[in-house]
């Protein structure tokens, strides 16, 4: 299974990095920023923002690193560390200003689901993009996950926190839930 194989690629920088080579570390922020940054992007709903909290979740790895134990996948850790950066982010802009609900109509998500579940463009995006918000804080992070980043059930119920059965569950009444909201025709 190609995850597998990353997984071993993984842990060997991260062993590597351990070992005193930082070029190790450099290669683990080239094979994960770019979908590190999708998922922020989805969060905190700006290029830059997205940025700063990818940035932020790397300082953070880099300083972390020598700590981390195996217990998840380093792809799973470092999106535990991007999720908790983009909620606090979230959390912390929404008490500076309200959310602008018509920007995220307006502006239509720039990066497209690399999932299974690849599906609409324009009017449509938007009308997606705001049912997927709707949904439950667990179902949302587990939907997305899932769709967007294409991660396996292991992986995103070690970064919901929770079981894989409950993970898997949470995906279906998301689903269900997208289908009640956009119709039976848009989520195919």
């Amino acid at each position: 299974m190609a995850s597998d194989d990353r997984v071993d690629v993984d842990l060997a920088l991260v062993e590597r990095f351990r070992g005193g080579e930082r070029a190790a570390f450099d290669e683990l922020v080239r094979r994960h920023q770019q979908a590190l940054w999708r998922m922020a992007r989805r969060y905190v709903k700006n290029d830059a923002d997205a940025a700063d909290v990818v940035q932020q979740a790397f300082v953070r790895a880099f300083r972390g690193l020598d700590r981390f134990r195996a217990a998840s996948t380093v792809r799973t850790w470092l999106y535990r560390i991007a999720i908790n950066l983009a909620l606090n982010h979230v959390r912390d802009r929404a008490r500076e200003q309200p959310a602008d609900d018509d920007e995220l109509a307006a502006h239509a998500e720039s990066t497209r689901a690399t999932g299974p579940q690849r599906i609409i463009d324009g009017e449509d995006q938007a009308r997606l993009r705001a049912a997927i918000e709707a949904l439950p804080p667990k179902q949302r992070l587990v939907l997305e996950l899932r769709v967007y980043d294409d991660l396996p059930f292991k992986d995103v119920a070690d970064l919901a926190d929770c079981t894989e059965n409950a993970a898997k569950v949470n995906f279906h009444y998301a689903v269900r839930r997208l289908r009640e909201l956009l119709g039976a025709e848009v989520i195919a």
